[in-house]
């Protein structure tokens, strides 16, 4: 029965409904789903929500994936997606994402999931769509979003003049300015716009700025 599972499930990734779906040949399906959560068959991420179990994994399950499950809608941001892109030289274990929904941390098996709420104005824009190995895609913020986020999310740091933005890029989130030069100014300031943030308005007006220095 569960190779039968198995393979009418093609992705590691599920939800309740799918795995309904897959039993609906079997008698008391919810009792099987019980069994297989307490044997390790299946494993429960959050209330409808499953990945299959170490025995019956065919390939690793995508975190980028279940970062956009778990709550939503929501998208990564802020400090996982600056990993990502290599902007910040730490290692980050915490799926980041902002979303429309309320401020919320999830602990599950498959680790730490943060979401950072957002103004629906600022939410809408900026993402994009990662397509990866196994018939899989994520959604995360572009490189001008995810450090726009961080800029509005950190309240604590104060960022009124161009030095302190300075400071904070390179000695807080330890951004070298080669990197700064690629962003989109531009897009910088629409970010700045539908925050309401002259934080990152300045931000945008400071890679301007970085950018005429480097190509000079």
């Amino acid at each position: 029965m569960i190779e039968t599972i198995r393979n009418a499930i093609p992705r590691e990734e599920f939800d309740y409904q799918m795995l309904l779906d897959a039993l609906a040949g079997y008698a008391r399906p919810r009792d099987k789903i019980s069994d297989w959560l307490q044997k390790g068959v299946i494993v429960r991420i959050k209330k409808g929500l499953y990945v299959f179990g170490e025995g019956l994994r065919r390939s690793p399950y995508s975190r980028e994936l279940l970062a956009n499950l778990v709550y939503g809608p929501s998208y990564l941001s802020l400090d996982w997606a600056l990993q990502y892109y290599g902007l910040i030289p730490e290692r980050v274990e915490a799926m980041t994402s902002v979303t429309t929904g309320r401020s919320r941390k999830f602990h599950t098996p498959a680790g730490l999931f943060v979401y950072r709420q957002v103004p629906l104005q600022a939410f809408r824009t900026g993402m994009t769509r990662v397509e990866t190995t196994g018939n899989t895609a994520f959604l995360i913020a572009t490189r001008e979003k995810a450090i726009a986020d961080k800029i509005r999310s950190d309240r604590g740091v104060c960022i009124g003049s161009a030095r302190q933005l300075s400071a904070y890029l390179t000695e807080n989130l330890r951004i070298d300015e080669a990197a700064l030069a690629e962003l989109s100014p531009r897009m910088l300031a629409e970010f700045g716009l539908r925050y309401g943030s002259r934080k990152i308005r300045l931000f945008a007006d400071f890679v301007d700025r970085v950018k005429g220095k480097i190509a000079k």
